[in-house]
């Protein structure tokens, strides 16, 4: 410890003598000056040259400038690059007042002096300007020109950029002196942008406009020399005469072209850039200083314009002197920063061997102390890793159990499925036998038909799980033979005609000419793979949409395609809907493993399915390998599965109406169902005991319950358009509708969607398919007791909402936090119960009854299986663990109440729970 405080105490002193010698190496910067001009020209140029000489006559000043080509947008951009850099003080020479006086303003109200040059901008808010009156500069040559003409003529001007200040006050200043001479006319005023190729050819212009043309004014020299390179092309520059302004000394500039004869005059626009200097370092300096600098002008002519060169000359060499000096004094200043640095390096690299040398020493002392710590780590480690091996071999034990354990529930899957056939059998027959009677009534035989329509459906569903568990197991054979995919393709289209026409589906069949189908192949497997793929197409069509078949081949396979039109499959369902028991969306009807089978069976048949879906619909495409008919070889016939026709489930039967009861005083029932099968059954079976009414969609359901009040509605879930759930609640949030009890008929049993209609409202619920006893009772309870808690423990409304006493509700509350306190206790009683409520069995009995329509032992349950289904839901206990938690004693009680509440057992919800 004591040798790591000296080595960080050396660290700290070779960090601060490095600090020093960077410091003392360095250039201290005292001000920053950003200068912002607004064009890139010979003017601009001796400008800058004038300030960045000044500059060198004060120590740490460091100018920035930056220039743009007559550009407000990018002149804003610097400014504001110069606000976020924090500059000492800007200098702005403006392109145009307008555009750039707001960010100026933000600079200045920001507290950074601004020194506006040459140009002006809209506002007060500046620290000082330096430059020449334009104004008073347009007069001086106003009154040059005026005298130049003896007081008659004509002139004609070449301005500067419209939106600058110099532009506007010079014109102005030349105006207030012509004007006032009435033979002098200003012909036109040119817009020349400051620019020589711009005022060329405003001349140009001005040339074919005006033959007669005695003096062209430019407001700088570079459109002066624009003007007269027009003229010249045209040979009309004798004719007139040319002024100038700014007087920039140097070869092709003003000065040069009054010498040359290209101008009669120009007058000094002076840079001032050396006074801006002087005037913004009084500022940073806090000295007294001008807030106005007016720089003043004259006029440059043949007589003076030879002096004013010379005069020039020698300026420009004392100034190339002086740059001369001031180079060679920061040679001399950098040798010494130089010898400095090396000084100061050579002991600091003295001092990182002395310091390296020490942490060497102590890094040795350190990975031996880490060695020894790794020899300790290591032997935890192997420690940790034989634990890791144990609890390995465990986890494997464990995996071997469940997967035994998930085999046994599969081999009792199968086995109920199994025992499924015979009752269904048992119930096909005898209905074929009384259709085959004529002496039954029609309403008889269209029941008769139903059922029969129904039976065929189950037993369709009970072989596709038995043929799913044969996949599974691998016990299912591959039967080939010869067929032919064309002639066997057209006969089951048949099959579906009936249901094409009944939603006025668009059914088109395209087989590719010329092709021969013939093949090797299960038939009773194609049939599968055919019936279900038209089969999901017509259920997902919409009405008067479109299905399209498309068989073709290819040089070794053939290809079925079956679309549809209407429906969307996601991206992320498409990948995982031939997965088995997966499920669209999580509301289609079905069980999910169809898409399976089919996928099994074309891989059996060594071919492969996909799905493709976008906004125009779903396509399904098979591919299958062509094998040869002459390779076929006969095998021992073996019985074929009892697989039932699965068009059948497609055909509704056609039950008409009923008129039911039309006495006043007799209860009135709304049945909503978009199945004409069901609305024709549920009229049926009511219309002896109440008026029926009924409607195919959500939205005429709510309707005909606003006209005419029922007291009772029957309502499917799944349904287009306007679903149960959302009918429901639509319901329960009118005034005239809020009061009737609402019985919802589902053929899905999940519990979420049993809570999302108890959200709505919903009073029931029943599973499809139901016992006709069982509606009628619910029916007659909820028209008897509709004011009272129905299924205390299954809806979502809440007691305020019921016209019962607050006694009662209190006696509700408290009795519901008693059995929620005491449900784990398997001995619970009623006589416990009514011994905590302060009543005997008999009071607690009735009081319930009357509240709630249920029995004491029936609520108590109730509220164990809803507190089962939450644990289910939401932890990862087991049954057995869940069973004791909510207080029963047996697993197997447990798991057979469970599924007589829910509809499923235990084992299958946490299936689906996945």
């Amino acid at each position: 410890m004591r040798y790591g405080k000296k080595y960080s105490r050396l660290l700290f002193c070779l960090m601060v003598l490095g600090i020093v010698v960077t410091s003392c190496s360095r250039h201290e910067v005292r001000f920053h000056i950003g200068v912002s001009q607004c064009s890139d020209d010979e003017w601009r140029h001796q400008m800058n040259n004038e300030m960045l000489r000044e500059a060198l006559f004060y120590d740490g000043v460091e100018v920035e400038i930056r220039t743009v080509k007559d550009d407000n947008a990018r002149q804003a951009e610097d400014i504001r690059h110069f606000i976020e850099a924090g500059v000492d003080l800007l200098i702005v020479a403006p392109n145009e007042a307008e555009p750039i006086t707001p960010v100026v303003e933000e600079a200045y109200n920001r507290g950074i002096p601004v020194i506006v040059v040459d140009r002006r901008i809209l506002s007060e808010k500046y620290t000082a300007y330096v430059g020449a009156d334009n104004y008073e500069i347009g007069k001086a040559i106003g009154k040059y020109v005026s005298n130049m003409l003896h007081g008659k003529g004509t002139v004609v001007e070449i301005a500067g950029l419209a939106g600058s200040t110099p532009a506007i006050d010079r014109h102005e200043g030349f105006m207030s002196v012509i004007s006032a001479c009435p033979d002098i006319r200003l012909l036109a005023k040119e817009d020349g942008a400051w620019l020589r190729s711009r005022a060329e050819e405003r001349m140009d212009t001005l040339l074919d406009r005006f033959p007669e043309i005695d003096v062209v004014y430019a407001q700088n020299d570079r459109m002066a020399a624009g003007a007269y390179a027009a003229a010249m092309r045209r040979k009309r520059e004798k004719e007139m005469r040319f002024v100038g302004t700014d007087a920039i000394p140097g070869e092709g500039y003003g000065v040069e072209q009054v010498l040359s004869g290209e101008l009669d005059a120009t007058f000094i626009y002076p840079t001032g850039g050396d006074r801006v200097m002087q005037i913004a370092m009084d500022i940073l300096n806090r000295r007294d200083f001008p807030r106005e600098t007016i720089l003043n002008t004259s006029v440059v002519d043949r007589d003076n314009a030879l002096i004013m060169k010379m005069q020039t000359a020698h300026i420009s060499s004392l100034d190339e002197k002086i740059e001369t000096l001031n180079g060679k004094i920061n040679q001399y200043l950098a040798r010494y920063a130089t010898q400095q640095v090396v000084l100061y390096g050579s002991l600091l690299v003295l001092l990182l061997v002395v310091g390296l040398l020490v942490a060497v020493y102590l890094s040795l002392r350190t990975k031996n102390r880490l060695n020894r710590e790794l020899s300790l780590r290591k032997e935890q480690l192997e420690q940790q890793r034989d634990q890791l091996e144990q609890q390995k071999d465990q986890l494997e034990r464990l995996s071997r159990e469940l997967e035994a354990a998930t085999h046994a529930k599969l081999v009792f899957f199968t086995n109920v499925s199994h025992d499924f056939r015979t009752p269904l059998t048992l119930i096909a027959d005898p209905v074929d036998q009384l259709l085959a009677d004529r002496s039954i009534s029609e309403q008889s035989h269209q029941l008769l038909e139903l059922m029969k329509k129904n039976v065929h459906i189950l037993l369709r569903l009970v072989n596709q799980i038995l043929d799913f568990r044969k996949v599974e197991n691998g016990r299912m054979e591959l039967h080939l033979e010869p067929f032919d995919l064309l002639n066997s393709f057209e006969g089951w289209n048949d099959s579906f005609r009936v249901a094409l026409l009944k939603k006025h589906i668009a059914f088109s069949f395209e087989p590719a000419s010329g092709v021969d189908y013939r093949m090797l192949a299960d038939a009773e497997k194609m049939e599968r793979i055919y019936f279900n793929l038209l089969s999901n197409a017509v259920k997902y069509t919409q009405e008067n949409g479109k299905i399209v078949v498309r068989l073709e081949a290819e040089d070794r396979h053939f290809r079925l395609s079956v679309f549809n039109s209407g429906s969307y499959i996601s991206t992320t369902d498409v990948e995982a809907i031939f997965e088995r028991f997966y499920q669209v969306g999580g509301h289609q009807a079905g069980t999910g493993i169809g898409l399976a089978l089919v996928r099994a069976f074309v891989e059996m048949h060594g071919g492969n399915i996909m799905a493709h879906s976008n906004e125009k619909g779903t396509t399904f495409t098979v591919t299958l390998p062509k094998r040869d008919v002459s390779q076929y070889h006969p095998a021992v016939p073996t019985l074929p599965a009892d697989e039932e026709d699965i068009a059948s489930t497609l055909v509704d039967a056609d039950i008409p109406t009923g008129e039911g009861m039309t006495e006043d005083d007799c209860p009135t029932v709304l049945v909503i169902d978009d199945n004409a099968d069901i609305r024709h059954y549920v009229k049926a079976l009511l219309s002896k005991e109440y008026r029926v009414l009924d409607a195919a969609d959500g939205a005429a359901g709510i309707r005909l319950a606003m006209k005419y009040v029922p007291d009772v509605i029957i309502s499917d879930v799944m349904m287009p358009g306007m679903d149960g759930l959302e009918c429901c609640r639509r319901l329960k949030g009118e005034l005239q509708t809020c009061h009737i009890p609402v019985i919802l008929l589902t053929a899905c049993s999940l519990d979420e969607q049993r809570i999302q209609g108890y959200d709505g409202g919903a009073d029931s619920y029943i599973s499809k398919p139901f016992n006709s006893q069982l509606l009628l009772s619910r029916i007659r309870n909820l028209i008897t007791n509709h004011r009272q808690l129905k299924q205390f423990f299954g809806d979502s409304q809440s007691i305020e909402k019921e016209s019962i006493s607050e006694l009662d509700k209190d006696f509700v509350t408290r009795f519901k936090a008693l059995v929620g306190e005491k449900m784990k206790d398997p001995e619970l009683n009623v006589e416990d119960l009514g011994r905590d409520m302060g009543m005997s069995r008999v009071q607690l009995y009735r009081k319930l009854k009357s509240l709630t329509n249920y029995s004491p032992n029936e609520l108590l349950r109730q509220m164990r299986l809803k507190k089962a289904a939450s644990l289910l839901a939401a932890s990862d206990m087991t049954i057995a663990e869940v069973a004791y938690e909510v207080g029963f004693s047996s697993p197997s009680y447990f798991t057979k109440c469970y599924k007589e509440q829910f509809g499923e057992s235990p084992t299958d919800f946490l299936k689906r729970k996945g």
